[in-house]
């Protein structure tokens, strides 16, 4: 249940990160970029459940850098109509995106991950080692 709220944020900063960029300096139509944004952030917020746990920040926002940069240049293709120059809106794109990432990492570990580690923790089982005693028994193979 702590990924919806998660996935919510991840939206929304895209979005607003690519209205500021492609909309109010390239006069996207907010139907692309919402478009746009959504199947790109679902992408990288995949990629960040499953990928983030292992790597370091500086890693996991080289990698949404790359991520955004490419999905927002081959998407950009696909959907938006004007003539824009896409290269550099995508690069420009890209280095926000990776700046709004490298908080929401941070938010990630901290309310996501922690809390999905701390739930596996509390449902296994702990035995007190004072419960605990050795076993002493004979040898089974041994003839008598």
């Amino acid at each position: 249940m702590k990924y919806v709220p998660s996935f919510i944020i991840k939206i929304l900063f895209t979005t607003v990160a690519l209205w500021f960029i492609l909309g109010m300096f390239y006069g996207v139509s907010l139907g692309d970029i919402l478009l746009i944004s959504f199947i790109l952030s679902t992408v990288a917020y995949l990629g960040d459940a499953f990928i983030l746990p292992n790597v370091s920040n500086f890693w996991a926002t080289i990698g949404d850098f790359g991520l955004a940069f490419v999905g927002i240049y081959l998407l950009g293709l696909i959907f938006i109509d004007r003539n824009i120059q896409l290269a550099d809106d995508s690069l420009l794109s890209g280095i926000v995106i990776a700046a709004c990432e490298i908080f929401f990492h941070r938010y990630m570990k901290r309310n996501v991950i922690e809390y999905e580690e701390n739930q596996e923790i509390s449902r296994s089982i702990t035995i007190p080692q004072h419960k605990l005693q050795p076993e002493i028994s004979k040898e089974l193979d041994e003839e008598e």
